[in-house]
């Protein structure tokens, strides 16, 4: 295939356009519709346009790593920043956990009475509504852990059903 600048420089700048705008939304809570649909499927375009237009301009690309440094040195940056986005500024007397998990799994280990109070209900309404959802609520001493088990997904749907109504 013969890729030339006349349509992969279009291509990548279109969907350059694309995902800074979804991106900026994105980061402002302002995103709606398919805007992340669009930002996540969409960025494939936009790494074809990229690797179509390095092709393009190889030569122009080799001359930023072989003359001077400075390309070279942002390149770099760029894959450290990349590297370093992956840590998770855990809190380490948490076990490492990020701080939803920390949250989650303090609701999950908390009697029942605890949570109801949490959710503004008694607790015989929340063991009405896990009975009701297949879920046996042993006492208002039980731990939502010790009901539901210890898969996370089975614990979030046990919380957001006893949060569920609940006014914040």
């Amino acid at each position: 295939m013969n890729f030339t600048r006349d349509w992969t420089t279009p291509v990548t700048m279109g969907a350059f356009v694309l995902m800074a705008v979804t991106g900026v939304l994105m980061f402002f809570h302002l995103d709606s519709g398919l805007n992340k649909e669009a930002h996540e499927w969409l960025s494939w375009v936009f790494l074809g346009g990229v690797g179509m237009h390095v092709y393009t301009n190889r030569a122009g690309f080799k001359r930023h790593f072989t003359v001077g440094r400075k390309g070279l040195a942002i390149v770099a940056a760029g894959a450290l920043l990349t590297v370093a986005s992956f840590w998770s500024p855990a809190d380490e007397k948490a076990g490492g956990l990020p701080p939803s998990a920390m949250v989650m799994q303090v609701v999950t280990q908390a009697p029942l009475l605890e949570v109801a109070g949490l959710a503004g209900k008694s607790v015989d309404q929340v063991v009405a509504e896990l009975q009701q959802a297949g879920f046996q609520a042993a006492s208002a001493q039980s731990s939502l852990a010790s009901i539901v088990g210890d898969d996370p997904r089975v614990q979030g749907e046990a919380v957001s059903l006893i949060f569920s109504g609940t006014q914040g």
